[in-house]
């Protein structure tokens, strides 16, 4: 007979995971770790003598929980003020995290462009594909996870992943194959290089910034090289101008990025995604509710 393992335990193990699980399906860190406290409740009060896979279980508790966040954030997210996006996750330079938020995501996948392509999915459909492409669930585990057919979920799949595909062209450089367009991109915003800036940056280069209307940002998307280099440098220039700006360089979601303080508090995490040797996008975080988990 197998002993049964502590249920505390059992969830510390798989805590990495689930935490993973609950950030790619809502895209926030606070969401996600609140989906791991409401979950782990659940595990508390679960009959564990009739659980046969622990791992399988607590994913299908987790991504039910993650299910039912995404659902009401989809409806918010529709009042939201200027872009939305993903709350900034600390990765080093291999994808994992180096400490505080324990996970395992890597590569592609914690990527904001990437997190942003899932948005374009149903609820259902992300679940679906997060856990077979992402995480590889059989799709037995996922059809218990998310209350469907085994056949209906491979279809969900299918479905999601033709959407992806139709979306995501190329990959994002890891963060070793992007380090010298990055170091050049930082040094020239350093020192206020427009020309070194826009050498840098791909002809359909689009800058996003998420404020949720709490701090002054840009609330539609700036695209094109010129625009881009001279709304970065101008905005750099503006912070020095109004207190202490203290620069960091530091790895979010799989890039490098710019961790931007102004009289000792966080103001910013601007991350540089690149693609083919150039700067595709840029994305800038103001919105102080998505700062919270970011360390400085």
């Amino acid at each position: 007979m197998t002993e049964q393992r502590d249920p505390a335990d059992e969830f510390t193990t798989h805590r990495a995971l689930l935490f993973s699980i609950a950030y790619e399906i809502t895209g926030s860190v606070a969401d996600a770790e609140d989906v791991l406290q409401d979950s782990y409740l659940r595990w508390q009060s679960a009959n564990h003598t009739s659980v046969e896979n622990a791992r399988a279980y607590l994913a299908q508790i987790v991504t039910r929980q993650a299910l039912g966040v995404l659902r009401s954030a989809v409806r918010r997210r529709e009042q939201y003020v200027g872009p939305w996006l993903p709350e900034p996750l600390v990765t080093d330079a291999a994808g994992d995290a180096p400490d505080g938020i324990d996970h395992v995501l890597t590569g592609d996948a914690v990527t904001t462009a990437m997190l942003l392509v899932l948005e374009a999915l149903t609820p259902t459909q992300r679940a679906v594909f997060v856990l077979r492409e992402v995480f590889g669930f059989d799709y037995a585990e996922i059809a218990a996870a998310v209350g469907k057919s085994e056949a209906a979920v491979r279809q969900l799949n299918q479905r999601a992943r033709n959407s992806v595909r139709a979306r995501r062209h190329t990959a994002v450089a890891t963060p070793a194959e992007a380090r010298p367009v990055a170091e050049r991109f930082m040094a020239a915003a350093a020192t206020g290089d427009v020309q070194g800036l826009m050498d840098l940056l791909a002809p359909d280069v689009v800058f996003l910034a998420d404020s949720g209307g709490v701090v002054n940002a840009a609330r539609r998307p700036v695209v094109g090289p010129d625009k881009v280099a001279r709304l970065l440098l101008g905005l750099l220039a503006k912070g020095a101008r109004m207190g202490e700006l203290d620069v960091r360089i530091d790895t979010y979601n799989g890039m490098h990025s710019l961790v931007v303080l102004l009289d000792g508090e966080l103001d910013q995490v601007t991350s540089v995604e690149i693609r083919g040797g150039v700067v595709t996008a840029v994305y800038c975080v103001r919105n102080p509710e998505k700062l919270t988990a970011v360390k400085v």
